[in-house]
């Protein structure tokens, strides 16, 4: 195995460091493989499962039937899914996968830029296939309902945020948060 920083931009090697479980005796932790760098290549929309599957080997990473599975269910899903719904295997549509797995090959297609991660509420994470034209996202507080929109159509409140702070802000990862339609009625 190679730890070619010039053939794998995205993998860095690094170390692992000893965790205290109260114990008076620390071990030095083993020297890791790899540390995967999160976020650290710029949004890759692919437009088709083929595309996906060519840009994971095209970074040198292996295509494992776990890692196809993934992006398969991203394919199938036509909202920003949970991981755990990815392993239960979406409603049937996809055979069931392991949690732990599923996570992991999230995280490394989050750090390739293929797919993006989501807050909604107060629920798990959600993650989304990268898009060439990224969505942006309201969301109510009280009942979890949400809304993606064009990023236009969020132009007003991000140059109030940024003529008031100076900060250009995105919807992308976190949504505009406040109450939906049905929700505000209910509170009147």
């Amino acid at each position: 195995m190679t730890r070619s920083d010039e053939r794998h931009p995205l993998i860095h090697p690094g170390t692992l460091r000893a965790v205290s479980r109260g114990s008076r005796h620390q071990h030095p932790a083993p020297p890791s493989i790899m540390t995967v760098i999160r976020d650290a290549g710029p949004p890759l929309p692919a437009p088709t499962l083929e595309a996906a599957v060519s840009a994971v080997r095209a970074r040198g990473l292996r295509l494992s039937a776990a890692r196809r599975l993934v992006l398969e269910a991203l394919f199938a899903a036509s909202e920003p899914v949970g991981a755990e719904h990815i392993a239960s295997g979406l409603d049937g549509r996809l055979p069931p996968s392991d949690l732990a797995s599923v996570y992991r090959n999230l995280e490394t297609l989050a750090a390739l830029g293929l797919v993006r991660h989501v807050h909604m509420g107060h629920g798990p994470g959600l993650y989304a296939l990268t898009q060439a034209r990224a969505r942006e996202y309201v969301s109510c507080e009280r009942c979890g309902a949400y809304v993606a929109l064009a990023p236009e159509v969020l132009d007003g409140v991000r140059a109030a945020v940024r003529e008031a702070s100076g900060y250009t802000a995105r919807f992308t990862h976190f949504p505009v948060v406040g109450l939906c339609p049905g929700c505000a009625r209910g509170e009147a």
